[in-house]
């Protein structure tokens, strides 16, 4: 299980060695699925969007937060909660055919 990025799924300006990064890992995880899947070893990933974290605090103050949930659908920076829920699901039996994903978790941002 691996936590990609929206900027590895559209790429993003600024920031391109973050977003190449997240691309990378969205490539082994399309890459690993099938190579590793003969070993009942399942391989997928979580593109959060905007999280609210250390990181992201200086980025999502004032104007900076205010045009990120300007582009979010659902109006609101997702918290570290919203991503567990997603995660523990992938790496429950209740995913058990999953193979090969990378589930978006950005409130409707990128529709990938």
């Amino acid at each position: 299980m691996l936590v990609s990025s929206t900027a590895g799924q559209r790429g993003e300006a600024e920031y391109s060695g973050y977003a190449a990064s997240k691309a990378a890992m969205i490539g082994l995880v399309r890459s690993w699925a099938p190579e590793l899947a003969g070993t009942g070893i399942r391989v997928n990933a979580v593109a959060p969007g905007w999280v609210e974290t250390d990181m992201t605090a200086e980025a999502l103050r004032g104007e900076g937060g205010e045009r990120a949930r300007a582009g979010i659908p659902l109006r609101r920076v997702a918290s570290s909660d919203d991503l567990a829920g997603p995660i523990v699901f992938l790496l429950s039996p209740l995913a058990r055919h999953m193979n090969g994903s990378v589930l978006s978790v950005n409130g409707g941002s990128v529709l990938a």
